[in-house]
């Protein structure tokens, strides 16, 4: 019964951490990123040059903050529970699917403009930086594939010495 409730806080704190370093990523990418200019006319928008290095960049900025974030909430998690890897797995998995998440909405959710509303409304050529959005969606799974990683390795680890305890014993 208490490693039932050990394995759960590991969940809750997998949920509740990956929550808030999401928000707080958020806010980070969404300091970061470049910006892509757009040039707003009634009616249209365009981009102001061809930039999809802007785009890029946006979407690489967004992967490596996810992928180590990924890297230390696992981390910090094993380090809660060592013993029972399985549950830092589903830990570090849950946190990443609420830290993506949280971290695209904030980020996307800061410095938004509606640009359908000044095409709408504007009588005037107008310049404006583009809204944040990942182009690539592979981009939301770094956070749970450096989680993976990070449990892969530390179970690699965990057989590597049993193995050699092993031989120890057999060499005895």
């Amino acid at each position: 019964m208490g490693t039932g409730r050990k394995a759960s806080a590991v969940v809750v704190a997998g949920l509740v951490v990956g929550a808030v370093s999401g928000v707080a990523l958020g806010v980070v990418w969404w300091q970061l990123a470049p910006r892509v200019p757009l040039i707003v006319q009634p009616g249209t928008t365009f981009p102001e040059t061809y930039q999809p290095e802007g785009y890029l960049a946006a979407d690489v900025a967004f992967g490596a903050l996810a992928a180590v974030a990924g890297v230390v909430v696992t981390i910090g998690l094993a380090n809660m529970r060592r013993d029972h890897l399985l549950s830092v797995l589903i830990a570090g998995l849950l946190a990443s699917a609420v830290g993506t998440t949280a971290m695209w909405f904030v980020g996307t959710r800061l410095g938004s403009v509606d640009i359908e509303g000044l095409s709408a409304t504007t009588t005037e050529d107008l310049v404006v930086d583009a809204p944040l959005k990942v182009s690539m969606p592979g981009m939301f799974l770094m956070w749970a594939l450096a989680a993976a990683a990070v449990v892969t390795i530390l179970a690699l680890g965990d057989w590597v010495n049993e193995v050699r305890s092993q031989r120890r014993e057999a060499g005895r």
